[in-house]
């Protein structure tokens, strides 16, 4: 009977005991996300104030929270492992991208310094520092870096519902999907802009995504010849096997084996070395005119779409008129092709606009006034990179309605059968509900600071003063721009425009690497054509920071190797 009753109050006790863990629970999420983030932020200089702190969570909590806790501690209490190791490590163990170690291997040179924070558009390294970061990231950060408020978004997002399989969905996915379809209004009339939109989790995903798409919309209309997808040289469009095959950079692609069937390449407008002869207007008719024959030679039948960015972004930063543009679209609407724009790099605010293809539906009549035509709309339309602004990993893809109701199981005419009428792919991390939170305020921010506008203001502010500053410099032959996406041809002289040789091109990027910025070029992508300095800056850049860019481009051109 003793042992009984030992039994029963142990019972009791437990009971007690996880009710009690509920309501501590519940209290320490009241706590907050910021008092956890300013108390890792801000360095203490009373260890004791900052125990007091998390004392208001009880430690009776979940061992989650107090995981949590114990890891956020001020830089006066981490242990930092020597930086000396740190980098011996990084040598070892971590294969970079882009980027040739051999050097590291050997022990010959140290590799980089890592990162451990940063703020703004700038970066700071484990040693302290600073580095001002000319091109967000890889073309990402595009509200800044250091935003406690995604960071907020995304732990209370975590904490809710850190995955839900693809097939089904969340506030967050159905909320984003709903934002991202009124913003680019593919068809007006219709409720939210007719938009749909499907999630991956990188824009190579989406590139892929929306071949799949272009193809089997066509087999659902009875066109099942047309496969075929146009897309044009210099253009980068990701890293998987269709995307690569779109792409148009040659050393991207070089030694990984015979790429997919079905992919044609055509010349873009390149105004900078167009024939001599020509007008800037008469360079894009010839290049309309070669996409045209490419269509005739090609079979129309058998194209299922055109795929572009609104400008090239890491191909040398190749920006054309309103008139290709608009020459591009009625291209397809003759032919019967899919219009494609990858706005992976040019979307959420890039070119001065929230979409890249709005900002170049536009010509300017003056130089300080545009007169905006007629938005020139694609068919699909991907993105990814600023959605999120790197902050965590999130592609998309979206069609009009015109589209998306090809992908029921009702069609007469379609070569598939009706049991294969829907979009038969997934992706694990597709739509992740905590990328979609953190992309929808990711949007707000964009939207509520009006960081397009502040892209087209620093981006003329910044192109103008490389003009003046570098715009005579014998190596220069062209700067670039839309909004805050700047290219910097450089040559071996202005009149024969001989591209820059790729040791003296790759020096400027390295001088101003040593020198605290981080200034891109088009290098591994079309052999002897590496010779474009690329800018794209975050959003948020100032002009003290443009001012240090264009300073440090000017050095380096000062110490350009023969």
């Amino acid at each position: 009977k003793k042992k009984k009753d030992k039994e029963i109050t142990y019972l009791i006790l437990i009971f007690l005991a996880n009710n009690q863990k509920m309501m501590l629970r519940r209290n320490s999420q009241q706590v907050g996300f910021r008092r956890w983030m300013s108390s890792a932020q801000a360095p203490m200089s009373d260890i004791q104030q900052k125990n007091r702190e998390r004392s208001e969570i009880s430690p009776s909590s979940t061992d989650q929270k107090r995981s949590v806790l114990e890891n956020m501690t001020s830089p006066e209490e981490k242990k930092v492992e020597p930086l000396e190791i740190l980098r011996d490590r990084q040598a070892a163990h971590l294969w970079h991208p882009l980027t040739q170690q051999r050097a590291w291997s050997k022990h010959e040179v140290k590799p980089p310094i890592p990162i451990v924070s940063s703020k703004g558009s700038s970066l700071i390294r484990s040693d302290g520092v600073e580095i001002l970061d000319g091109i967000a990231g890889l073309w990402c950060v595009n509200a800044g870096y250091g935003r406690e408020e995604l960071a907020q978004t995304a732990y209370q997002a975590m904490l809710e519902l850190p995955y839900h399989a693809p097939t089904l969905a969340s506030p967050a996915q159905i909320d984003l999907a709903t934002k991202i379809s009124n913003l680019l209004q593919l068809e007006p009339n219709k409720p939210n802009g007719g938009g749909h939109v499907y999630f991956t989790s990188s824009g190579s995903e989406a590139n892929e995504t929306a071949f799949k798409i272009a193809r089997q919309y066509h087999a659902a209309r009875g066109d099942a010849l047309r496969h075929k997808i146009i897309s044009r040289y210099r253009a980068y469009h990701g890293n998987s096997a269709a995307s690569m095959a779109a792409t148009g950079q040659a050393e991207r692609k070089m030694g990984y084996g015979v790429e997919p069937a079905g992919f044609i390449k055509v010349p873009p407008p390149y105004p900078y070395r167009r024939h001599h002869k020509m007008s800037i207007d008469e360079h894009i008719d010839f290049i309309l005119d070669t996409m045209e024959q490419t269509f005739i030679f090609e079979g129309p039948e058998s194209i299922a779409a055109i795929i572009m960015e609104p400008v090239i972004s890491g191909g040398a930063v190749l920006i054309p008129t309103s008139k290709y543009i608009s020459g591009v679209r009625d291209l397809c609407d003759k032919y019967g092709a899919l219009l494609i724009f990858d706005e992976v790099v040019s979307g959420y605010g890039r070119l001065g606009k929230m979409f890249g293809h709005q900002a170049m539906s536009t010509f300017e009549s003056s130089p300080d006034k545009e007169d905006y035509t007629k938005i020139i709309k694609p068919d699909i339309i991907t993105m990814a990179k600023g959605l999120t602004s790197g902050y965590l990993p999130l592609g998309a893809c979206a069609v009009s309605d015109k589209i998306f109701s090809h992908f029921y199981n009702d069609s007469e005419s379609s070569v598939l059968p009706s049991r294969l009428a829907h979009l038969r792919q997934v992706h694990t991390y597709g739509g992740h509900p905590v990328a979609c939170a953190v992309g929808l305020k990711n949007i707000e921010i964009i939207e509520s600071e009006n960081l397009p506008q502040r892209a087209h203001d620093m981006g003329s502010y910044l192109n103008n003063s490389l003009i003046k500053t570098i715009g005579d410099h014998p190596l220069v032959g062209d700067i670039r721009s839309k909004g805050l996406l700047i290219g910097i041809e450089l040559v071996e002289d202005k009149i024969s425009k001989t591209p820059l040789a790729e040791h003296r091109s790759a020096s400027i990027p390295a001088f101003c690497a040593k020198h605290n910025t981080i200034v891109g070029r088009n290098g591994t992508t079309i052999p002897t054509l590496a010779n474009v300095l690329i800018l794209a800056p975050p959003l948020v850049i100032n002009q003290q920071e443009c001012d240090q860019i264009v300073h440090v481009i000017s050095q380096a051109l000062q110490h350009v190797p023969e």
